[in-house]
């Protein structure tokens, strides 16, 4: 079974959207999408919940925008991830299997930044090498799936500040495309645990 490396790509820049307007705190993390191809509505609708799924034990709420949303408000928290490529199932092309990472977050001088990139190419790619026979009819929903389980591993990244990678659940280094589409793949009891923590020491100095 192949699998694909979810990585973090290290001292780069990204071009965060301009925010005007008034601040936002109803969410503990404010997402913006920023697609740079097609993409499904279905999937993107079930790649949020499954994303706010995983992270849901550690408390945090998660509120989700476009990038010209973003650009009318400011947020407490906020972190960007950028879709590239199509972020929809398509047939593989014959002798396709193109390795590299599903996603990576941003990195500077050794610090985890709020930007992240998704390589809906490759997802997409390792969803449609896994799927058999009745899944074809729920192929956008696969999808959604396993977008959502790779934007939750970037969160991490960024939540926890962190490129540390997990031995187990969601937060593995690498995922194969039957790990991104069966069953649940939740954070493991040691990642949840980091989360969980930064979540609360993010609390503390509104709670005093």
């Amino acid at each position: 079974m192949r699998h694909v490396a979810i990585g973090l790509l290290l001292t780069a820049s990204f071009a965060l959207p301009a925010t005007l307007g008034t601040t936002r705190p109803s969410a503990d993390l404010t997402v913006v999408l920023d697609f740079k191809g097609p993409r499904s509505d279905k999937s993107i609708s079930a790649m949020e919940k499954e994303a706010q799924g995983i992270l849901k034990e550690s408390g945090l709420q998660l509120d989700w925008r476009s990038l010209g949303e973003a650009a009318r408000d400011t947020f407490n928290d906020l972190a960007v991830i950028r879709f590239q490529g199509a972020c929809v199932v398509r047939p593989l092309p014959e002798g396709d299997d193109e390795l590299g990472p599903l996603g990576f977050t941003y990195t500077s001088d050794g610090k985890v930044l709020p930007f992240s990139v998704v390589e809906c190419d490759k997802v997409a790619r390792s969803v449609r090498s896994a799927m058999r026979g009745v899944d074809f009819s729920k192929a956008e929903l696969l999808l959604g799936r396993a977008l959502g389980r790779v934007v939750a591993h970037e969160l991490v990244h960024v939540l926890t500040r962190s490129s540390e990678h997990g031995t187990e659940g969601v937060q593995k280094a690498a995922l194969s495309g039957q790990q991104l589409i069966r069953n649940l793949l939740p954070l493991s009891p040691a990642d949840l645990a980091r989360v969980r923590e930064m979540h609360k020491s993010a609390l503390a100095p509104q709670m005093r």
